[in-house]
């Protein structure tokens, strides 16, 4: 069974639900095929800091009402290090910006509400096999729906389905480069309906390992502690966790922790991945299709959503316009952002977390912080890096 549409995104994640939406609100239809069921899409628990580009998109898309109402503007951060911290004030280093917390499944789900309201197709529980044609005027995608195989003709194709996906596998492997980096830990996290220790995220740098404490409301909490690769969630009671994140944090900042029970704890590995190009014929990769970064930085979502500003706003000059120059832009000027992204999660992933039992190598992290603590030019580069680099005019 064949069926049409203009746009034909793969994947129901924060990429693809914005790029809908926003299609649609300038009149291009689009279809969504999403693997998982929506109650899977929904359940994901992901971050919840967006830069203030990521916040202004998400107001152009009109999905802004509870984010606005509910999510907490934090103006600063702190870094914990050597038993004292040090308050990076964002807002005034980068000239009155700021940034959201407010989850990302919390974007997804107000997303999806908005295009099932307006109507839009989401078929949930339809793989993508994969796709086809991708060269021509009119590609493919062939995926699964109800035990048949379905296709679905459209003018272009989103690859907006995360790292395992078929999108990128459709791209011929000697057209396509992969940069890849594997770090030797992972972050264990707890959330808990517990009052966050402060009102602005703290990271952590202890010679037992990072911890970053993060919140989703003001009586919800999310905590992190670097943990081994060989670690289980199964081998942490919360008990254990709660112990080891207070061993390293200040301890006045420790001596504030409000513990509970867990809702929820995993283990989530860090990378650093990066493909190019980004487009391949009338295929563009979006989001974690096309890279990936380490936690540290809070880089991934809003990382999805510069492309899909640059992606929208392509397609866009296409239909209307009839402009094809912003599509033939588009894969070089995402990577252009991407590596920028790329480079600050690393330097501070490299900065707060242990790599080995060489104790040199922790005090020389601790020196880097204690040299960025009293330094108004390592503040502002730190500070303007974490709100988020601008995005590149684009029309």
């Amino acid at each position: 069974m064949e069926k049409q549409t203009r746009v034909g995104i793969i994947g129901s994640g924060p990429s693809g639900l914005l790029l809908s939406q926003l299609l649609f609100l300038n009149g291009i239809d689009s279809v969504i095929l999403e693997r998982q069921s929506r109650e899977h899409v929904e359940g994901r628990i992901r971050a919840g800091v967006l830069e203030q580009g990521t916040v202004d998109l998400l107001r152009q898309a009109q999905v802004n009402e509870r984010m606005d109402r509910e999510g907490m503007v934090h103006h600063g951060f702190s870094l914990a290090f050597d038993s004292r911290k040090t308050r990076i004030d964002m807002h005034r280093l980068t000239e009155g910006n700021s940034i959201m917390i407010y989850g990302q499944t919390e974007v997804t789900k107000d997303l999806i509400d908005a295009r099932l309201a307006a109507g839009a197709v989401i078929e949930y529980e339809a793989p993508v096999l994969s796709v086809e044609d991708v060269e021509s005027s009119t590609p493919q995608i062939i995926y699964e729906k109800d035990d048949n195989t379905h296709r679905l003709a459209c003018d272009f194709v989103a690859g907006c389905d995360g790292y395992h996906g078929a999108s990128r596998k459709s791209i011929p492997s000697d057209q396509l480069r992969q940069f890849e980096r594997i770090y030797p830990f992972g972050w264990l996290g707890i959330l808990a309906d517990v009052p966050p220790v402060d009102d602005e995220l703290i990271y952590a740098n202890h010679e037992r390992g990072f911890a970053l404490c993060s919140m989703r409301s003001t009586t919800r909490s999310r905590y992190y502690v670097q943990c081994s690769l060989d670690d289980a969630v199964d081998d942490w009671t919360d008990q254990r966790f709660w112990d080891e994140l207070c061993r390293r944090l200040p301890q006045e900042i420790a001596d504030n922790v409000i513990t509970g029970p867990r809702l929820e704890m995993s283990i989530a590995p860090l990378r650093s991945f990066v493909a190019e190009p980004m487009r391949w014929g009338n295929l563009f990769l979006a989001g974690d299709a096309a890279h990936i970064v380490p936690p540290t930085g809070a880089k991934g979502l809003n990382l999805a959503a510069s492309d899909i500003y640059y992606l929208s706003r392509a397609l866009i000059a296409h239909y209307r316009e009839k402009r094809n120059d912003l599509l033939n832009r588009y894969s070089g000027v995402c990577l252009n952002r991407v590596w920028k992204a790329i480079r600050f999660s690393w330097w501070f992933t490299s900065l707060m977390h242990k790599f080995d039992e060489d104790p040199m190598g922790h005090r020389l992290q601790i020196a880097e912080l204690d040299y960025l603590a009293g330094s108004i030019a390592a503040k502002t580069a730190m500070a303007e890096n974490y709100v988020g680099l601008s995005f590149e005019p684009f029309e």
